[in-house]
């Protein structure tokens, strides 16, 4: 059945160039799962125009022996830059700025912090696809993008999302089928964006609940009402920005 979706998902990647003009694939590889599976579909895609892009931002080290794996397993063409100058150059400035005019909390700026590494790669991203004319790939799955577990213009600015209508034990068969590394499959799903960092300790519940509640099964309440707060709060992340309109 996946075999299938694979083969469907290659083929509307490829339709996709094609309709844009454009020449190829580009996607951020971090080391976890979801990049290494959209990795796998871009490369067969367009396996002379496929392009990974591995951005470490005070990074922990493992993620990028990691991402680096997942390159070397599928022969991936691949742009390596580590922006942690340009975030720490970034935050540092901000601070002292906000410092003289108004108070900034530190959850606030951690939150702040850890976004600016997202949009960083989201930029990294777009200038390598508009430099060669690709498009951005995008690596969020169905349960992320419905509890909006992603950043706005950050990982969520991409042109092409192929993983959308799949959950994250759907997106796991698909690693195991495409030949993924197991190191890849069995490492705690993380964003990345600070040292100890997890999904499922940042959001409070699981993703076999989110998949579970996507999937019309019954789930605890508490797990059931995290996950409705989080949908109805980032609602904003799946629209466009509201527009004030003439009368």
């Amino acid at each position: 059945m996946l075999e299938r979706e694979i083969d469907k998902i290659v083929s509307w990647l490829q339709e996709r160039v094609k309709a844009a003009k454009s020449r190829g694939l580009v996607a951020g590889i971090s080391g976890g799962v979801d990049s290494a599976v959209v990795a796998a579909l871009i490369k067969q895609a367009c396996p002379e125009t496929s392009l990974g892009l591995i951005l470490p931002i005070s990074s922990d080290p493992q993620d990028l022996a990691d991402a680096r794996m997942v390159i070397e397993k599928l022969n991936l063409t691949t742009i390596e830059l580590d922006f942690t100058s340009e975030h720490q150059s970034m935050t540092a400035k901000s601070w002292v700025k906000l410092s003289e005019h108004y108070p900034a909390s530190e959850l606030n700026k951690h939150i702040a912090d850890a976004n600016l590494r997202a949009r960083l790669r989201m930029c990294a991203l777009y200038t390598t696809a508009n430099a060669l004319n690709y498009l951005v790939v995008g690596t969020d799955n169905k349960a992320e993008y419905f509890i909006g577990y992603f950043t706005k213009y950050g990982d969520g600015g991409c042109d092409l999302l192929p993983l959308l209508d799949f959950t994250k034990a759907e997106v796991y068969a698909m690693a195991r089928i495409l030949g993924i590394p197991e190191r890849i499959i069995a490492k705690k799903p993380s964003a990345g964006l600070w040292p100890g960092q997890t999904d499922e300790a940042e959001i409070g519940t699981t993703y076999a609940m989110v998949d579970a509640y996507l999937n019309g099964q019954p789930i605890p309440d508490l797990d059931r009402e995290i996950i409705e707060r989080m949908h109805e709060r980032s609602k904003h992340k799946r629209a466009l920005p509201p527009a004030y309109h003439r009368s």
